[in-house]
C-alpha cells in the first residue's frame, strides 16, 4: 500500500515545507479503531507512525495525516470513565466560570465535546454550556442525558448555527482535541469568528516539553497530529489576531498545559507565565534539532528494555497482563511487537472497549471482574497516568503476589 496520499509535505501551523521525521515508530493501525472479536480476521488500517519538527515555528508534528472520519465518526474513548477527569473538569469549569464573573450566564462552547463531560461541569457552575462532538455515538449519549451537543465538525456551519441560536461564545474550550486537527488553521479562524471581543480562547494539551523529558513517547499515535509547544502556539494565534494571556500547568496525562487565548489587544493583562515558558523552551533547546534525535534514542532503548523484561519474565513461566487499553497502550504494543503470546489479557473500565481486541496485536480486552477471577503474576499499567488510581483498585490482588508495572518513562516493578 502506498502512503503517499496521507503524507504531509508542509507545517499545519506556517505551511513551511517539511523535512525527515526525527522518530519513526513504524506502520502502525488506528490506536482507538478497537476491532470486535468477530472481526479479527479481517485488514486493519496501518499508516506510518513519525514525527518532525517544523524548521520555523518549532511545531512538532506527524509526518502523516489519517483522514479523520477513519477515527472520529465512531470513538470508543469516554472522558467520564474515571473519577480522576470529573474532578479535573468539575475544577476546570469552575476556573472557566471564575474568569467569567461579570457576566450572568456566560456561553460556553465546547470542541470536540466527547460524552459531554466538561460542558455538563459548565451549565453546573451556571453557564449556558453547548458541544460540538463529530462522534455519532458520543454525541447521541450526550444529548441523551441532556447535555446539549451539536453532532458536528467545527466548521462554518457549525458556527453560524450557534451564532444564530446563542449568540457570541464567552469562552471556548479544546481539551485534549486541538492537538488532534489536521486543518487546525481553520479552527483558528473559526474560533476567532465565534469567540466574543471580550471572550477568551481555553486549550489543554499534553505539554511537548513534558513528553520529551519524561519519554512519553506513547503519546504518539495518528489522532495526536501536534505536539504543542508555547513557542509554535503563539506563532499560530499571531497569525491570526490572537494572542496568550495566561498558562496553568494541570496534571493530566502526566503534565499538561491549559492555555488562555484572546483576540490581540484585549483586555486581559499577559502575565508573566508566558514569556517564562518562551524562555525556557529556549533553554530546553527545544527550538534546535538535539534534543529532539536525544529522544528518539531513548525511545529505542526503552523498546530494547521493555521486551528484555518481559523476555525474562516469560522464560521464568510468568504470566502478564495489562491493565488499560487507551491509545497510547497500541503505541507501545505496536512498536515493541507485543502480541497475545506476552500479554494474556488487557483490562479496561471503558464498556466500549470491552470485548474488543488491541488494534494490530489483537489482544482481547476484558472487565477487571476477568483480573480478579484469573490474575496473572505481572500487571502491566499502560494506563500509566492513572497508575494510582489502578494500583489501589487491585489492592487485593497483592496477597496473590501479583506485581504491577509502570513503563514510563522506564520500565519498573513496583
Amino acid at each position: 500500500m502506498t502512503y503517499e496520499q496521507y503524507q504531509r509535505k508542509t507545517c499545519r501551523y506556517c505551511d513551511t515545507p517539511l523535512g525527515r521525521a526525527f522518530l519513526d515508530l513504524g506502520s502502525q493501525p488506528l490506536a482507538n479503531n478497537l476491532p470486535r472479536k468477530a472481526d479479527a480476521a479481517k485488514p486493519e488500517f496501518h499508516c506510518p507512525l513519525a514525527v518532525v519538527k517544523c524548521p520555523k515555528c518549532h511545531l512538532v508534528q506527524l509526518t502523516h495525516s489519517v483522514p479523520a472520519r477513519l477515527m472520529f465518526d465512531e470513538y470508543l474513548y469516554v472522558s467520564s470513565t474515571t473519577q480522576t477527569f470529573r474532578t479535573h473538569f468539575a475544577e476546570y469549569a469552575q476556573d472557566v466560570r471564575n474568569r467569567l464573573s461579570g457576566k450572568e450566564k456566560p456561553l460556553a462552547v465546547d470542541i470536540g465535546s466527547n460524552d459531554g463531560l466538561l460542558v455538563s461541569c459548565y451549565d453546573k457552575a451556571g453557564m449556558c454550556g453547548v458541544g460540538v462532538e463529530p462522534a455519532k455515538n458520543l454525541a447521541a449519549e450526550a444529548n441523551h442525558r441532556g447535555v446539549t451537543t451539536l453532532n458536528r465538525y467545527f466548521g462554518e456551519e457549525t458556527i453560524g448555527e450557534i451564532v444564530s441560536k446563542y449568540g457570541k461564545a464567552d469562552v471556548i474550550s479544546a481539551n485534549n482535541v486541538f492537538a488532534h486537527i489536521d486543518d487546525i488553521q481553520s479552527v483558528a479562524r473559526n474560533v476567532r469568528e465565534l469567540l466574543a471581543d471580550d471572550g477568551f480562547f481555553v486549550i489543554e494539551f499534553a505539554y511537548l516539553v513534558t513528553m520529551l523529558e519524561k519519554m512519553f513517547f506513547d503519546m504518539i499515535y495518528h489522532e495526536h497530529v501536534c505536539y504543542i509547544g508555547v513557542t509554535a502556539l503563539g506563532f499560530l494565534m499571531e497569525r491570526f489576531g490572537m494572542e496568550l494571556f495566561d498558562i496553568t500547568e494541570v496534571g493530566t496525562h502526566g503534565g499538561s498545559l491549559r492555555v488562555f487565548i484572546q483576540k490581540k489587544g484585549g483586555s486581559r493583562r499577559q502575565r508573566p507565565v508566558v514569556e517564562r515558558f518562551l524562555r525556557e523552551e529556549k533553554e530546553k533547546g527545544c527550538l534546535e534539532a538535539t534534543v529532539y534525535r536525544d529522544f528518539a534514542a531513548r525511545v529505542m532503548s526503552f523498546k530494547s528494555t521493555l521486551n528484555g523484561m518481559i523476555a525474562e519474565l516469560k522464560k521464568q513461566g510468568k504470566t502478564i497482563s495489562g491493565y488499560g487499553a487507551p491509545a497510547k497502550a497500541s503505541t507501545i504494543i505496536n512498536f515493541c511487537g507485543l502480541t497475545p503470546r506476552e500479554i494474556d489479557y488487557i483490562v479496561d473500565d471503558n464498556p466500549l472497549k470491552q470485548d474488543r481486541l488491541i488494534p494490530g496485536r489483537k489482544i482481547p480486552i476484558v472487565t477487571s471482574a476477568h483480573l480478579n477471577d484469573q490474575p496473572t503474576d505481572y500487571v502491566l499499567i499502560f494506563a500509566w497516568n492513572f497508575a494510582g488510581e489502578i494500583i489501589a483498585k487491585i489492592q487485593h490482588l497483592r496477597a496473590k503476589n501479583v506485581k504491577c508495572i509502570i513503563p514510563l518513562p522506564e520500565p519498573v516493578t513496583v
